[in-house]
């Protein structure tokens, strides 16, 4: 008879049985006074540090809430990350956008990385791992122009007393083009829009990300806002995802089909859905108008890169739509990271009107 191996809890709660060494902390806005005004405001043009960390640790998880009667104040207020003393932020992403739908709204949808939970998703989470050595600085900028800004927050890590080796840092980075360069619709008929022409190199794609080092791509969340009136099928996607990793020549290695094949959906379409690693919490309105999101998350599958990175996606087939578009990379890589591009001033941040 075989004999039995050493006990092993398996299945993907089995690490919650291993006993660990660290402590467990926490940052928040609660009232110092004793009271329950537990937050903090945020005048316009001030930046508020949520928190500076000193030693090694690791942010396991991070809530907001936010209120302001200013319109678009998620898309106003910036979110900065720095780690181990770090002059230029690893994250800087507007405030909404980072918790994964964009357009500076908030609805409940559910994801393992990133979720929106009730009233309204206004409870913003994230439970990305964020790993520093030595400190790290979180930081809130108000850009907005006339009202406060009500933060609530939790930040909870982990501290050690050394961080373990070949850990990279977090890193978030938006972008957005506001329209995409495409062709004029009415000098095609509608096959000829949706398959005409060929990309063979992939360089008019729109872009989610650039980095130099080592490191891995973790995902992507994609805000599209369909600017187009066409009467026929006005798909906003046939968009081949293209992922060029360490100076590779088109065609890359990682070369997809379509924009909903590569956020693991299919044939168009237009019903919310979500789950751990993909989904869709907005879809549009009838004809794939008005604002959609999506997200897909590298979780199972990270693409890992030595030298360089650039994720893209094709703007309709051959790059020949014209949408407003933005989105948020997430990965991690060794320090130090190539400069984010300048993030927008407010005013072009801002979403258009629906």
């Amino acid at each position: 008879m075989m004999g039995l191996a050493k006990g092993l809890p398996g299945g993907p709660l089995a690490d919650l049985a291993r006993l660990r060494h660290c402590r467990r902390k926490r940052l928040s806005s609660y009232d110092r006074t004793g009271g329950n005004l537990d937050r903090i405001t945020i005048a316009p043009g001030e930046t508020a540090v949520l928190g500076e960390i000193v030693g090694a640790g690791c942010i396991t998880h991070i809530w907001f809430t936010t209120d302001s009667k200013e319109q678009y104040h998620l898309r106003k207020a910036v979110l900065r990350m720095y780690w181990d003393g770090e002059k230029r932020p690893s994250v800087e992403v507007p405030l909404g956008d980072f918790f994964g739908l964009g357009h500076a709204e908030t609805k409940n949808f559910v994801s393992l990385p990133l979720v929106m939970a009730p009233r309204d998703g206004k409870a913003l989470n994230c439970f990305f791992p964020m790993p520093f050595s030595q400190s790290a600085r979180i930081e809130v900028q108000s850009e907005l122009a006339e009202h406060e800004l009500i933060l609530y927050y939790y930040i909870d890590y982990e501290e050690y007393d050394e961080l373990e080796e070949n850990l990279g840092r977090f890193h978030a980075q938006w972008r957005r083009v506001n329209p995409t360069k495409g062709v004029d619709v009415n000098s095609m008929t509608p096959y000829e829009f949706a398959f005409s022409g060929k990309n063979l190199t992939g360089k008019d794609n729109y872009v989610i990300l650039e980095a130099r080092g080592h490191g891995h791509y973790v995902g992507c969340t994609l805000y599209i806002h369909n600017l187009l009136r066409i009467h026929d099928t006005n798909w906003y996607g046939e968009g081949d995802d293209m992922i060029f990793i360490d100076g590779e020549q088109w065609p890359p290695s990682l070369h997809g089909t379509g924009t909903e094949d590569y956020f693991c959906t299919a044939w168009s379409p237009l019903e919310e859905f979500c789950s751990p690693f993909f989904g869709i919490p907005m879809a549009g309105g009838k004809n794939w108008s008005g604002k959609i999101s999506l997200y897909r998350f590298h979780i199972a599958d990270p693409i890992t890169f030595h030298q360089s990175i650039r994720v893209t996606i094709e703007h309709g087939h051959d790059n020949h739509r014209s949408d407003d578009i933005a989105s948020v990379a997430y990965w991690y890589q060794a320090e130090p990271h190539q400069p984010f591009p300048r993030l927008p001033p407010v005013a072009r941040r801002l979403p258009r009107p629906e």
